[in-house]
C-alpha cells in the first residue's frame, strides 16, 4: 500500500525556516515523481515543487524559486522540502504527492503535481509577519 506521511510544519516568523519531510512506503522514490502542493484557505491549490529521481529533474513555482529546495534521501525514502526566507504568503496545508506515471517537468511541474495520484496528509505552515 502506497502511503506519504508529511511532518515538519509549523509557526514561523517572517525571513525564517522550516523543513518539510515526506516519508514514503509501499514504494521506492526511485520509481516515483514526488512533490509538494500547498493550499491556503480561500485559494486554488499550487503546485510548489516537485522531483524525478528517474531524470533527475526538478521543478520550482516562481512563488518559491530560490528560496525552497526540494531533496531526497534514497536511504530513508524520504522527499524533503527546505523553505528558507518564509513569507506570511506561503502559509498554507502543505501536501506531499508522488505518482509512478506523471512527471516532473522542470518547466511544466505546477501542471503534473495536481495530477499525482498518491497524497499524504498535509502539514500546516504559518508564517507570522
Amino acid at each position: 500500500e502506497v502511503q506519504l506521511q508529511a511532518s515538519g510544519g509549523g509557526l514561523v516568523q517572517a525571513g525564517g525556516s522550516l523543513r518539510l519531510s515526506c516519508a514514503a512506503s509501499g514504494f521506492s522514490f526511485d520509481d516515483y515523481a514526488v512533490g509538494w502542493f500547498r493550499q491556503a484557505p480561500g485559494k486554488e491549490r499550487e503546485g510548489v515543487s516537485c522531483i524525478s529521481r528517474s531524470d533527475g529533474s526538478t521543478y520550482y513555482a516562481d512563488s518559491v524559486k530560490g528560496r525552497f529546495t526540494i531533496s531526497s534521501d534514497r536511504a530513508k525514502n524520504t522527499v524533503y522540502l527546505q523553505m528558507n526566507s518564509l513569507k506570511p504568503e506561503d502559509t498554507a496545508v502543505y501536501y506531499c504527492a508522488a505518482d509512478p506515471h506523471y512527471p516532473c517537468g522542470s518547466t511544466t511541474g505546477s501542471y503534473w503535481i495536481l495530477l499525482y495520484n498518491y497524497w499524504g496528509q498535509g502539514t500546516q505552515v504559518t508564517v507570522s509577519s
